[in-house]
């Protein structure tokens, strides 16, 4: 269904704000590279106008916490149909980049700058040479798409390849322009999307055992978790929105990334904000000693958000298990569909015996 925006002002005598237009899409882009967070507050620009090689010119490249990739691609004077299919070629080219590639693409984008250095400032990590790039997933932008190509793009989200359209309207108040958006597809449904695949040819279906990534650090303690029966994840949506995608009964396996594995789980309960979460009876905040996001706690965005875990078998943190070619990702939770994730389970059953299963 085509999406329509439209604004009014609030009081007794509300009044529709008129529609407007950009001069040209390139203000657009100009305004994203400003203030990317038009697009989105969990992603770092890294890339402008970069050719492809084969005759195209990306419109922006960014990067998400986890190393993967976010290629932007702004409808311009295209079809709707013919920016998709722009964009999948240029993900094919995206697909191909190597750490070296990244950096010189940065260094261009941002001379004299380090690609590394300021992920580490952005986003409080590391950046994994070994697991950048392994996914990607592509962001149209656009003022409307028509029908047919919202389908296509629908189709292609359910086989596996994970695209989203954003939508922008212009709003005209006085001498002041707006500018509003909306997502075609929940971001976080195309965030696990892409979370869950690999490099062509490295996809096989889900095998039903979700991985969870625990933050170990001054914002929350695997001692509590296992104490306390939970996982939790906060700071930002792209870490707490993929918590939704739990339900009871789900079995989890919980990574302190850098460390290794640390336990199996059922999950217990529904996500619920660090505000409302407790534990036997109490506020959490008030039973916990880590920070938790405390100063977030009531920013729906910002928050912590907990889910209740019913721990099968855990270790500490000194004993995690680590082995050569086992899984690893950034997202507080996925379902991985790649065949290092199936045997990256099977190995760890032999670890965790009191996995659940008989």
């Amino acid at each position: 269904m085509p999406i329509s925006h439209a604004l009014w002002t609030v009081g007794p005598n509300p009044q529709e704000v008129a529609q407007a237009a950009l001069a040209t899409e390139q203000q657009l882009e100009d305004m994203i590279v400003a203030a990317p967070r038009i697009l989105s507050d969990e992603w770092m620009l890294i890339g402008r106008q970069e050719d492809t090689g084969h005759g195209g010119r990306i419109d922006l490249l960014a990067i998400a916490p986890d190393g993967s990739l976010v290629l932007v691609e702004l409808k311009r004077d295209r079809t709707p149909r013919d920016v998709v299919a722009q964009s999948l070629d240029y993900a094919a080219w995206v697909e191909s980049l190597e750490a070296d590639d990244l950096a010189a693409i940065y260094s261009r984008f941002k001379p004299g700058h380090s690609l590394s250095a300021d992920f580490k400032a952005r986003f409080g990590l590391p950046l994994d040479e070994e697991t950048l790039n392994e996914t990607h997933q592509i962001v149209v932008v656009a003022a409307s798409l028509d029908a047919s190509t919202e389908r296509i793009v629908g189709y292609l989200n359910r086989r596996g390849i994970p695209i989203n359209v954003l939508f922008f309207s212009v709003f005209q108040q006085g001498e002041q322009k707006l500018l509003s958006r909306a997502w075609l597809i929940d971001p976080v449904d195309v965030q696990v999307q892409a979370a869950g695949s690999g490099k062509a040819g490295e996809t096989e279906p889900w095998n039903g055992e979700f991985y969870v990534s625990f933050g170990e650090g001054p914002d929350r303690k695997w001692n509590e978790a296992i104490q306390y029966g939970f996982i939790s994840g906060g700071g930002g949506t792209w870490y707490s929105n993929s918590l939704r995608m739990l339900n009871e009964g789900d079995r989890i396996w919980a990574k302190i990334p850098g460390s290794g594995f640390v336990g199996v789980g059922i999950v217990s309960g529904p996500r619920t904000s660090a505000a409302e979460f407790q534990i036997n009876g109490q506020p959490a905040l008030d039973v916990l000693s880590a920070n938790y996001h405390r100063q977030f706690a009531d920013d729906p965005e910002k928050s912590e958000y907990f889910v209740p875990v019913k721990w099968l078998q855990t270790v500490p943190q000194a004993q995690a298990v680590q082995e050569v070619g086992m899984f690893g990702n950034q997202n507080t939770v996925c379902k991985p569909r790649t065949p290092i994730w199936r045997t990256t389970v099977d190995r760890l059953k032999h670890h965790f015996q009191n996995h659940g299963e008989k």
